[in-house]
């Protein structure tokens, strides 16, 4: 919450000048290269609902279509590799995974476009779920004036957008941290299935607009009435994931418990091959919850009082863990 009320001071005061990251390869570039080692998964599968090439006009075509056409929802998946989906506009992709997405030091994932160069730039919202159906959107700013339209083929500075994916050239991801995300409702932080991108059409129109988080009008090239108009998603890269690090693990991160502190529900997901058995106590002992299970168990613990609990895990081949968990 901290982080999200300084971006919108900046953008209530700051609006004249960029302060966010610089281009791909400057000095202080959030940019995330397609080759990076930080990258350790990609998604897996993606659907597409294609937007307009015009939305403000939904009578123009290109060869034919009045909505863009360019690309294949496979295109997303796998490596970036500078071929991409194009979404139209407010056209949207919902991405998965083979294993969940989690929150853990800095970025957690990072999101690939084709723009040509620094400053061409078509922009998206991006979301995250956990289930597939509650989405919740990263807090977006654009400080980009909306005196006069971006037309399709102008430029805008990297340095007044934030969380909004588009922000870099081909090749270069534009990073995502879900701690941003810490206050939502109805995600599980720690195990995200799901990633939205939406593009945000860039009319300043009325109407038609998108709006940041701090309620400014995005404005981006439009209209770009083409089969390749709008967002152009070429992938996702993971950066922390449930899976990482399984085969050399030590033993505290073959389980994750969480949210640790927790209020009414408490979650488990194992990372050990075979069945876990689990013993859930109060500090004093008293046998609270105890069951078996494979990859992910929850318990509702909405009636227990706030204070201490000791979770105690076992495996088939004998490895035991105890684990430490507060009640708020």
């Amino acid at each position: 919450m901290k982080k999200f009320l300084l971006l919108l001071f900046l953008a209530t005061f700051q609006t004249s000048w960029g302060q966010f990251a610089p281009p791909a390869g400057q000095p202080g570039s959030s940019a995330v290269r397609r080759d990076s080692s930080s990258i350790v998964a990609w998604a897996t599968t993606c659907q597409v609902t294609r937007g307009y090439i015009n939305i403000a006009d939904t009578t123009i075509t290109y060869n034919g279509f009045n909505k863009a056409t360019y690309g294949t929802p496979l295109y997303a998946t796998g490596p970036a590799d500078d071929m991409v989906v194009s979404l139209g506009d407010h056209g949207q992709a919902v991405l998965s995974f083979a294993s969940p997405i989690v929150n853990g030091p800095g970025a957690d994932f990072t999101v690939f476009e084709n723009a040509f160069n620094h400053t061409f730039l078509e922009l998206a919202f991006v979301e995250v779920s956990s289930d597939g159906r509650r989405f919740v959107r990263f807090p977006s700013i654009s400080l980009t004036e909306t005196f006069s339209q971006v037309g399709t083929f102008d430029t805008i500075d990297a340095r007044k957008i934030n969380n909004l994916a588009g922000k870099y050239q081909a090749l270069y991801g534009t990073p995502f941290d879900l701690q941003d995300l810490m206050d939502s409702t109805g995600i599980d932080l720690n195990d995200i299935n799901y990633v939205k991108i939406v593009d945000v059409g860039g009319a300043i129109l009325d109407n038609y607009t998108s709006s940041d988080a701090a309620g400014n009008v995005i404005n981006d090239p439009w209209p770009t009435p083409f089969d390749t108009g709008g967002f152009d998603l070429d992938a996702v890269g993971v950066i922390h994931n449930f899976a990482q690090g399984i085969d050399d693990a030590p033993l505290s991160t073959w389980i994750l418990s969480y949210p640790n502190p927790f209020k009414n529900k408490l979650t488990f997901l194992s990372n050990s091959p075979g069945s876990c058995y689990l013993l859930f106590t109060s500090a004093d002992g008293r046998i609270l919850f105890q069951q078996q299970f494979e990859h992910r168990t929850s318990l509702d613990c909405s009636s227990l009082p706030t204070g201490i609990y000791i979770a105690r895990l076992r495996w088939k081949d004998g490895t035991t863990l105890t684990r430490k968990v507060v009640k708020e």
